[in-house]
């Protein structure tokens, strides 16, 4: 327990590092020459990188793109993969979200756990193996990534010039371990309305949502009706009944309908409430005649609705390793000529993407609607018998005394990206998830905690 008792001694000095990096905002900006996702990312690149050569290790920045720094010596590397760039913070915090303050043992701030004071943990892992002199047969290197909340486009980048690890781990999920990460698809539907004529009620417009891979809390639609307080007064019979946040509004000649949901991230949609299918539910109550947009409302509510798995479009997926397909409608932009709608669908690891997507073109053929824009990336899964899942098994066990259970996850992380990589901690079971919320916190316990599990991880696999 030699590597305990070093990183222990080593806890202010792990604080105040963690403490730095937190400090400047790293959200990816404009680029600039030597800088590809912008100045505030760059500078904690170069803070972080800093903070490694202080510690004695050689260190490398690849072209701004990642940084890295490295001990030991031998053809092959393990790594350790965590990323410095952060989401936005958002409104509501208690404390200033760049400010790593500390108040009763928890430091709060964007990135102190996703994924700063991780990487940085890590770090001060690979001091202790330093500081040990522990025997090692391979080189063992943490690399800064920079791009991973908006694509992740720095490790192709990395792999163009670098070879891959032979084994390595990215603290940037959940403990245990993340064997398996679901197949994860955005893309659109898109159809024109070409059959216009109207109903009793003509929709001018609907909009809802931000980004296809979160379950939007809010969507509304303007409609131009013969007669408002027959809309009124049916939305509000409808919200009571099927327990709705419906209400509506009257400006000038358009009543506008306004629904609120609950958002959650789009690998759980289960957890939350959609805003766009809540209101298009109720515009299926709606006389808007027989054209193609009552079409296009009527495919949606029968084959969406509100569940979350993509039953009823005949696409739910289920394995024993990851559960159940996620469907998520992330982004609705309708207006009197063409309708968009961005879905995220995430399938599990054993599936192949033909295995939904095969049903999912039959489903819309023959109904005007297209495919744009698609976007995929494949599912990973590593068998329980593998070297990596066995040996950060053995070092989780050893140092919680927990049984090392394996996970699938809905998410995606940088073990997509990189070769012979899962994602291990830094989230322990059972703790409040704050990541990508207000008031993120790393407690000051579990900083030093995941320092300790990820220098034994490292040993690990390096010796």
């Amino acid at each position: 327990m030699e590597i305990n008792k070093l990183i222990d001694a080593m806890k202010e000095d792990i604080v105040k590092s963690t403490q730095e990096v937190i400090r400047i905002k790293s959200i990816e900006s404009e680029p600039k020459p030597g800088m590809p996702f912008g100045e505030g990312v760059a500078k904690t690149l170069e803070c972080a990188l800093n903070t490694a050569k202080n510690l004695g290790f050689h260190t490398v920045n690849l072209d701004g793109y990642v940084g890295y720094a490295e001990y030991g010596q031998g053809e092959d590397y393990v790594l350790a993969l965590g990323h410095l760039d952060v989401v936005p913070e958002g409104e509501g915090w208690i404390y200033p979200p760049y400010g790593a303050e500390i108040h009763d043992g928890k430091m709060y701030g964007r990135g102190t756990t996703d994924d700063k004071g991780p990487i940085m943990a890590t770090l001060y892992g690979l001091k202790a193996i330093k500081d040990a002199k522990l025997p090692i047969s391979k080189r063992i290197r943490i690399l800064f990534g920079t791009n991973e909340e908006t694509g992740s486009n720095e490790i192709e980048h990395y792999l163009k010039k670098e070879k891959a690890p032979v084994a390595g781990f990215t603290p940037d999920a959940d403990y245990p371990i993340i064997n398996g990460e679901k197949g994860i698809t955005i893309f659109n539907i898109v159809k024109d309305f070409n059959k216009k004529n109207s109903g009793e009620n003509l929709i001018k417009y609907i909009k809802g949502g931000r980004v296809a891979n979160i379950v939007p809390d809010y969507c509304e639609a303007g409609i131009v009706a013969k007669d408002a307080k027959n809309i009124i007064s049916a939305l509000d019979i409808f919200a009571k009944q099927m327990d709705y946040k419906l209400s509506c509004e009257v400006k000038e000649d358009v009543v506008i309908i306004k629904s609120v949901g609950e958002a959650a991230h789009g690998s759980t949609p289960e957890i939350g409430v959609n805003a766009i299918m809540q209101l298009f539910a109720f515009l299926g109550t709606v006389d808007i005649g027989t054209n193609d947009v009552s079409e296009f409302v009527k495919f949606l509510n029968k084959n969406i609705g509100m569940e979350t798995h993509g039953e009823s479009f005949g696409v739910c997926l289920e394995d024993e390793n990851s559960g159940k397909l996620s469907f998520n409608v992330g982004v609705v932009s309708m207006d009197e000529n063409s309708a968009t709608m961005t879905l995220n669908l995430r399938y599990p690891v054993t599936n192949k993407l033909e295995d939904m997507m095969n049903p999912f073109n039959s489903r819309i053929e023959g109904t005007g609607i297209k495919i744009e824009k698609f976007e995929h990336q494949g599912p990973l899964y590593f068998s329980p018998d593998s070297p990596i899942i066995k040996a950060l098994q053995k070092v989780y066990t050893e140092q919680t005394g927990e049984e090392a259970k394996l996970l699938s996850i809905g998410g995606g992380t940088y073990a997509k990206e990189m070769p012979n990589t899962v994602a291990f901690g830094p989230m322990f079971p059972g703790e409040p998830d704050t990541i990508h919320k207000k008031n993120e916190y790393i407690t000051i316990d579990n900083l030093i905690k995941n320092a300790k599990i990820y220098a034994h991880a490292l040993y690990e696999l390096a010796k």
